[in-house]
């Protein structure tokens, strides 16, 4: 291990036990236990000293053992109640003298009734406990250990409430996008659909470029980005040969695909994860944005950015050649199993685009492809094995922190850690907005996505932004904005494949980059402003 990774691990675990030796005003041990999870998470998010879905493994195993009924912290807060040896009543009990207080209350620890203080008359004292009466305990009642015990403040949950996360709808819906992207790649299918979208558009240069945009974001509203740009970077190597090496038009194409799939991804709940974990947000407190709606939200700032990013990439990028010859070639497989695929694959395009109509949820549709391809072994063993299992984790990691940071209180407090009052709420989307962008430059926009949302949303629930603040529009705003960090190789699994080809440098990207992610956002926030909340209401 690298000097590096051992540093950073060092830093991470000391940011988890940091709170426990800190006292912070206004939050709770169980607050203070989360903000160490959280710490620590974002520190390995950020440097990697183990990989970052190993990190929300640990973080859901963490949350488990130290905030869940089933943890060992939970398990201490509780004593069970012991008859007197010498008693005149059943109502009569011996408990430890810390369990109650000067003025006779105990706190009742049992299920629904976790903190509940009741008033009991004391009797005496007995082998240096307190002899206690009252008609509201039994011998099934629990009671506090102690008087100040913290959990008097905080109400563990099931530790499947944790694990529920690896099994969220959103990762469901993913799942699905995984499997479809699977096998549209085992038989082709995204190679003919390029096939056929790219023959419109000539052998004209800008108008080559304009088509590779297209596919590349259209594909990657439905699959893996990475996938996509993995695919197209083939698709343009051949037109890449046939230019001079001094032509900057090839450096204009193998950025097109990477910022195209990055653009592409915003379109569709599946397109990119940052989307999934804002939905995923939103469904926790009871906001649902259909498939189709979010095409809705998306689609127009998609279309507008690839105009853009194009008339952009021709005029710093020009093309010294009038004509280029392109070699499309293929046919569709028409094999019965083929044909099983194109049927399942529109079945569930058509389904996702028109939930608003039929109601069925996404996650629910997602569910026939995850059926039916295996079932009919369109996908088998290999393609299930590599499917991207790792982005399925993060994604339960990010999801599984939200909850802890919302129910301990962290998230209100640090949100109350800015003075958010004397915003407005298109000034509090900006905000969120741009530090989206900053932060998913140098990490990944999965786990920007993943900090960022929980704060918004404990922005919005407080009482002083209630009437300011739109919850859904704010959402939507930070996964815009996490999709919109591309400067850097770092900043996407697509930036890093283009500059892996050696036909882009790193100071092109970082320039492009940075205008399209300032540029994007400023017309993300015109958009929240006119256009979304007649999607949203």
């Amino acid at each position: 291990m690298s000097p590096f990774r051992i540093i950073a691990l060092v830093v991470g675990l000391g940011a988890l036990l940091l709170p426990l030796f800190v006292s912070i005003p206004g939050l709770s041990l169980a607050g203070h236990i989360t903000l160490g999870i959280f710490l620590m998470a974002a520190i390995f998010w950020v440097t990697e000293p183990i990989p970052i879905y190993a990190t929300s493994l640990i973080v859901i195993l963490l949350q488990i053992m130290l905030l869940s009924v089933q943890g060992p912290f939970a398990s201490s807060a509780e004593v069970p109640l012991t008859q007197p040896e010498e008693t005149e009543t059943r109502y009569q009990w011996a408990i430890p003298a810390e369990a109650i207080t000067e003025d006779g209350e105990l706190y009742l620890m049992s299920n629904a009734r976790q903190g509940q203080k009741i008033t009991v008359i004391r009797v005496g004292e007995e082998n240096g406990t307190v002899i206690v009466e009252s008609p509201r305990l039994s011998e099934d009642s629990d009671i506090a250990a102690t008087t100040d015990h913290w959990l008097l403040e905080f109400q563990p949950v099931p530790h499947t409430t944790f694990l529920h996360s690896l099994a969220n709808p959103i990762i469901i819906l993913f799942l699905g996008g995984f499997i479809l992207a699977a096998a549209a790649v085992k038989y082709e299918l995204d190679r003919n659909l390029t096939r056929i979208i790219l023959k419109p558009f000539g052998n004209r240069p800008a108008y080559i470029l304009l088509g590779l945009m297209l596919v590349t974001a259209v594909l990657s509203a439905f699959m893996s980005n990475t996938a996509t740009t993995a695919m197209m970077m083939t698709v343009i190597i051949p037109i890449v040969r046939q230019l001079e090496g001094s032509d900057k038009f090839r450096i204009g194409l193998a950025l097109s695909i990477p910022f195209a799939a990055n653009i592409g991804g915003m379109a569709t709940p599946i397109g990119t994860p940052p989307n999934a974990v804002v939905i995923g947000a939103l469904t926790a407190q009871g906001i649902s944005i259909p498939f189709g709606t979010w095409m809705l939200l998306a689609s127009p700032l998609v279309v507008v950015l690839l105009f853009l990013i194009w008339q952009l990439l021709l005029k710093v990028y020009p093309c010294q050649e009038e004509r280029i010859k392109l070699q499309l070639e293929g046919t569709f497989l028409t094999t019965p199993r083929a044909i099983v695929l194109y049927v399942v694959f529109g079945l569930t395009i058509l389904l996702w685009v028109t939930e608003a109509l039929h109601g069925i949820s996404s996650s629910v549709i997602a569910f026939i492809p995850i059926a039916l391809l295996p079932a009919f072994k369109i996908i088998e063993k290999p393609e299930i094995r590599n499917l991207s299992w790792e982005v399925l984790w993060l994604m339960a990691g990010g999801i599984s922190l939200g909850l802890s940071m919302r129910d301990t209180g962290l998230a209100t407090w640090l949100i109350g850690l800015i003075g958010w009052e004397g915003m407005g709420a298109l000034m509090v989307m900006a905000v969120f907005g741009m530090v989206a962008v900053a932060m998913s430059n140098f990490i990944s926009n999965t786990v920007a996505a993943t900090l960022l949302t929980p704060l918004a949303i404990s922005l919005a629930l407080s009482p002083e932004m209630q009437d300011i603040m739109t919850l859904d529009i704010t959402a939507v705003m930070i996964a815009v904005g996490a999709s919109l960090g591309m400067a850097l190789p770092i900043s996407t699994p697509p930036n890093a494949i283009a500059i892996s080809t050696g036909m882009v440098r790193t100071p092109d990207m970082a320039k492009m980059g940075v205008i399209i992610g300032l540029g994007g956002i400023v017309l993300a926030i015109i958009t929240s402003r006119f256009y979304w909340p007649l999607i949203l209401g």
